[in-house]
């Protein structure tokens, strides 16, 4: 079997919006699973945001909705909730992102759901989960990274800095489709379907285990968040920057070896932050540009990175090895059975008159 065709019977219901639903979602049909995204009358507000071009859609909305099929529906109406309750009937999985409340007044709570489909696996995907204080509270990426203690520990000694892409709504997403995959691993025992509430702050709160044990005022002193020397970031002359991660003592033993910095061989886990190792290391990366550094390093063995940007990715040897860009941006990040996952390009909207059905589509 091919794994594009891992999740061919899976039918998945989307009515979410922005990122987190549908990029669990596409993770999720780029193995297989068949799409139908439900979107408002006006559709996804992510098909313009943050978008000034001519197409009625975003790179970044055809990205995270490739290989879907499309529909626009009023919920509010009776021949929205109607049409709904048909797709319903033979989905596997539905996948919201409704503030929580809403689905139950569109009509469609759980006794609902379990009467349409008792099979059905519901995800349900909030900022703050379906139960607490802060159940109905409004907030966006920021607001949840801020909140778990994903910025704590971040950046300079004076301010933490934004995370980009936005880190709590990818957490949630990869969440909810692990929880989902489970989900429909367990149905094929029991024959249930079930309820799962992923909170895109508690999704970001799991990752913050290193945090968690460490003080919260310990920003740029610690090993890994840019107190060290061996693992930090540096600016070159010409203004690029690079990577180190000479973590072990091997690779800084190379590192040192390659700049002639022999005195510097047993700094390396001195007392941290080390201020007087990194302006040390700083001083010696302004020297020469990118390139000069990116000849020295590239044969030797120490864990150095040039910070590519967007443009400069499609040349990247490794990435263009791999095949990990597609015109439609990123591939599936994982190669099976010796070979990348054939991807669905493009979306598929229903047209007006169209009644929405499932029907599975050609890769």
């Amino acid at each position: 079997m091919k794994s594009s065709e891992f999740l061919d019977d899976i039918k998945i219901l989307d009515l979410s919006q922005y990122i987190p639903g549908p990029f669990a979602t596409r993770q999720l049909s780029d193995l297989g699973a068949q799409v139908i995204k439900v979107e408002p009358p006006d559709g996804d507000p992510m098909r313009r945001f943050m978008y000034a071009g001519d197409s009625e859609t975003s790179p970044v909305y055809r990205h995270l909705n490739r290989g879907k099929r499309i529909c626009r529906l009023d919920l509010k109406s009776s021949a929205g909730q109607q049409t709904l309750r048909q797709l319903l009937k033979d989905a596997d999985v539905l996948l919201e992102s409704f503030r929580p409340g809403v689905l139950q007044r569109l009509g469609f709570e759980r006794t609902t759901l379990n009467s349409i489909n008792p099979q059905l696996i519901h995800c349900a995907l909030s900022g703050y989960g379906q139960s607490g204080p802060y159940l109905h509270r409004a907030g966006h990426d920021l607001n949840y990274c801020a909140a778990s203690g994903a910025l704590g520990l971040n950046s300079s000694e004076n301010q933490p800095v934004i995370t980009y892409p936005p880190l709590a709504d990818h957490a949630g997403a990869m969440q909810a489709s692990v929880c989902i995959l489970a989900a429909l691993h367990a149905r094929q025992c029991s024959g249930e379907g079930a309820y799962i509430d992923v909170s895109l702050f508690e999704s970001c709160l799991s990752w913050q285990y290193l945090p968690f044990f460490q003080s919260d005022n310990m920003r740029s002193e610690l090993l890994l968040n840019g107190g060290a020397a061996c693992y930090n970031i540096y600016q070159c002359s010409d203004g690029h920057f690079i990577s180190l991660a000479a973590l072990e003592q091997h690779f800084w033993q190379n590192f040192c070896a390659a700049v002639d910095k022999p005195e510097w061989l047993d700094l390396q886990y001195s007392e941290m932050p080390q201020k007087q190792l990194i302006a040390q290391v700083t001083e010696l990366f302004k020297q020469q540009t990118h390139n000069h550094w990116n000849q020295i390093f590239d044969p030797v063995d120490c864990c150095y990175e040039a910070l590519l940007l967007g443009d400069e990715m499609s040349s990247h040897p490794q990435i263009k090895a791999r095949k990990a860009l597609t015109r439609d941006g990123p591939a599936y990040p994982a190669h099976i059975n010796n070979d990348s996952v054939v991807l669905r390009e493009g979306i598929f909207e229903f047209k007006a008159e169209e009644q929405p059905r499932w029907q599975a589509l050609a890769k």
